[in-house]
């Protein structure tokens, strides 16, 4: 069975929208960089974009940082969260791949008299519909309102839109619709497929079909259940969503960044180029056989392969096959990552410290997931960053 947070969201402090005004870091914890909010013509640590932005409403700052973290830890075993959510069985209905027809909204392509936009990527976002929106307005991307204010800037999300947070199907709204504004203004808002976009459209289609997990009988539903499945995200999910994220790509490369979700090299067991492996998967999601998705979603819910003494060698394995020079990821964490916390359920003493990305791996791997779940932060940052 797969790792899980439970069904429930975590308890936090409401976030404003638009965010306030909060004071400027002054140190950070070594391996982590800040991403203080800022308006896009700018980036800590070089020089501002070719083509900056302007937002439409002030840029706030990000809080000050706290102390250095304590040394990494390896992780700790722990049993999931026993599932607790009624649901309607009449929700989870077995579906083939969807038949309803959408019309695709052509993207603008970039002028080709300037140079591209800067570049963002988000972290995971489960179900975190204002703190998404708040993190996206500080960097300059959306207005007030939550419409796309970046112009030209491109901006990658990378998977695990749904499950533990309270809006999951809000989330796959704001991100298709960013899409389209972006798209029609030169920039664009795209995105990469997360274990949970995975999970969620498991749990639709096959429901508590037994599949062959490897430790015994399981469902997608069961498994859904105990990552943190959210019923209201079931009943709201329409054919446009699964038709969406069925199309997400599994990698990408960007700018000499290689963006992944999952920090796993199983990725390389799918093909030897991008282009095979995204491929690949749209290929065995079409298939819609239960055992041969679950192997899917197993193997994409792997994690810290970058991390130790061989982590190294593992993303330049990665990168030597898919081309660029550093992966970005997120699915891990940073607090559950750098061993502060015993699991993604974020047990341990206190909201775990996150000051900003964390770069790691002789500088090879970037983490993006700021552990919104575990009253950590949700991330937005603009590559290339500094360690």
């Amino acid at each position: 069975m797969t790792q899980g947070a439970g069904p429930g969201p975590v308890v936090r402090t409401a976030v404003s929208w638009p965010p306030p005004t909060a004071a400027t870091p002054t140190d950070v914890p070594h391996g982590h960089v800040p991403v203080a909010p800022r308006g896009p013509g700018t980036s800590p640590g070089h020089a501002a974009p070719p083509a900056p932005m302007a937002p439409s409403a002030p840029t706030p700052t990000a809080p000050p940082a706290p102390a250095p973290p304590s040394a990494p830890a390896p992780s700790v075993p722990y049993t999931p969260t026993e599932p607790n959510l009624p649901l309607d069985p009449a929700l989870i209905q077995r579906q083939e791949t969807p038949t309803m027809r959408l019309t695709p909204v052509p993207e603008a392509a970039v002028p080709t008299t300037g140079r591209p936009g800067p570049l963002f990527v988000v972290g995971d976002v489960h179900g975190y519909l204002d703190e998404l929106r708040s993190a996206l307005y500080a960097t300059g991307l959306v207005d007030a309102d939550g419409h796309w204010s970046g112009g030209n800037a491109r901006l990658w999300f990378l998977g695990d839109f749904t499950d533990r947070g309270p809006d999951g199907v809000g989330v796959l709204d704001l991100v298709m619709q960013l899409s389209a504004e972006a798209a029609s203004v030169g920039g664009y808002a795209k995105a990469l497929m997360g274990n949970h976009e995975l999970l969620l459209l498991g749990a639709k289609r096959f429901g508590d079909t037994p599949v062959n997990s490897g430790a015994g009988t399981a469902s997608f539903l069961a498994a859904w259940r105990l990552n943190g499945g959210q019923p209201s995200d079931m009943e709201r999910l329409e054919d446009h969503h699964i038709a969406w994220m069925t199309r997400l790509d599994a990698a990408h490369l960007e700018d000499d960044h290689l963006l992944l979700h999952s920090d796993t090299t199983a990725y390389l067991e799918y093909g030897e180029s991008i282009e095979a492996v995204n491929d690949t998967v749209h290929e065995v999601l079409q298939r819609a056989d239960a055992d041969e998705c679950w192997e899917l979603f197993r193997k994409f819910t792997k994690r810290f392969a970058f991390r130790g003494d061989s982590g190294p060698t593992a993303v330049r394995e990665l990168l030597a096959t898919y081309g660029g020079h550093r992966v970005v990821h997120g699915h891990s964490p940073i607090p559950y990552l750098l061993g502060e916390v015993g699991s993604e359920n974020g047990d341990g003493d206190g909201a775990p410290v996150v000051a900003g990305p964390h770069i790691y791996a002789d500088d090879l791997a970037v983490a993006m997931d700021g552990g919104v779940t575990m009253d950590g932060r949700l991330l937005v940052a603009q590559l290339p960053l500094r360690g």
